[in-house]
């Protein structure tokens, strides 16, 4: 473990030490605690972000998309317990 030094506002720090003490932890914990959390939802965000630009490389490179009116009437069907054919990707609107 290594140390790292962050210079906090006053009013922040006092605020962490209420929280800290309402979640039943040590300040330290919790700031620990709390930087790891937006670490992993930054690496989930990263992670949507190339998923949706993978995904959109594919649909430019094939050039087949579903309409949104016919992908949702299949997926309210399909919420609803409907068997229901999928839709079939039809040529990119541009």
């Amino acid at each position: 473990m290594s140390t790292t030094t962050i210079r906090l506002p006053q009013d922040l720090k006092k605020r962490i030490a209420r929280a800290a003490e309402r979640a039943g932890s040590t300040a330290h914990s919790f700031i620990l605690e709390a930087i790891a959390e937006k670490a992993e939802q930054e690496e989930r965000q990263g992670e949507f972000q190339d998923t949706a630009e993978r995904r959109y490389a594919e649909i430019l490179a094939s050039g087949k998309t579903v309409p949104w009116s016919e992908m949702r009437r299949y997926l309210e069907r399909r919420l609803a317990g409907n068997k229901i054919a999928r839709p079939k990707p039809g040529t990119l609107a541009r």
